[in-house]
């Protein structure tokens, strides 16, 4: 664990949590919760995520949500857990709370059009295994291509503006480039879930760029965690090196349980 903003004290976190009987838990996906791979329908969590989520869902003073880009539909198999906690998809566009209700997302005909119209001129420059069709966005991968590939289809892709930024929003992430419904983001998400379940302790943990918007809406409210073994620019608290320090820190969550 590494501390990453002056004052921080995670240990302290953890104490000021005994006797806290509504602690929420937030927590992104992909490269947090479990590894990039070039099969994204194939992104199971780490070894040992998946008994500690289950956990965390026995625990009486925890509110576990997940907040990830991808759509809500495709999340439920990679979890594979029983029940399901609170879900945030398409970066707070989608919400699937703890009992199963659905809230999808409403794009305006305009948008829902350039949507379409971005997914026709994706597949005249990208094979369809590397482009993702959400229900707020289109997401083009390339982990799994050459460098040189990955360096040509990311300049190509960022030259060709299909729609003004108004109506779909260019946002680059790990691995690719995503063209997204602007006005809601995972920072909308965090304050959602604040707002409804008024906890007296919160933590998000994330990896990407994505996350920063979370991390944003909960800074004075919550501790901030980044999950990554690089060194990178973060809004974020502490910096965990995954899967190991995940863990830990999903265990000491655990210990804290009332």
């Amino acid at each position: 664990m590494k501390i990453l903003r002056e004052g921080v004290d995670a240990e302290k976190f953890f104490r000021s949590q005994q006797g806290c009987r509504r602690r929420l838990l937030m927590l992104d996906y992909d490269g947090t919760l479990a590894p990039f791979v070039p099969d994204r329908g194939r992104a199971y969590p780490w070894p040992g995520v998946r008994e500690r989520l289950d956990g965390l869902m026995r625990d009486s003073s925890t509110i576990l949500a997940i907040v990830t880009g991808r759509a809500v539909q495709d999340i439920l198999s990679l979890l594979d857990l029983s029940p399901l906690p609170e879900i945030w998809g398409s970066h707070g566009w989608e919400h699937r709370d703890a009992t199963g209700g659905y809230t999808p997302p409403a794009p305006t005909d305009e948008q829902r059009n350039a949507l379409d119209a971005l997914l026709l001129e994706l597949r005249s420059h990208v094979h369809a295994q590397h482009i993702e069709r959400k229900p707020a966005s289109i997401a083009v991968h390339w982990r799994g291509l050459t460098p040189s590939r990955q360096e040509t289809l990311a300049a190509q892709l960022s030259r060709n503006q299909v729609s003004p930024e108004a109506v779909l929003a260019l946002h680059p992430f790990d691995g690719g480039l995503e063209w997204r419904i602007p006005g809601r983001s995972k920072g909308d998400a965090v304050r959602a879930l604040l707002s409804a379940h008024q906890p007296c302790s919160a933590a998000y943990l994330g990896d990407d760029r994505t996350d920063e918007d979370a991390f944003a809406a909960l800074r004075t409210h919550g501790l901030c965690v980044q999950v990554q073994n690089n060194e990178s620019d973060t809004l974020a608290d502490i910096r965990l090196h995954p899967p190991g320090e995940l863990l830990t820190f999903l265990d000491q969550w655990l210990a804290g349980s009332v």
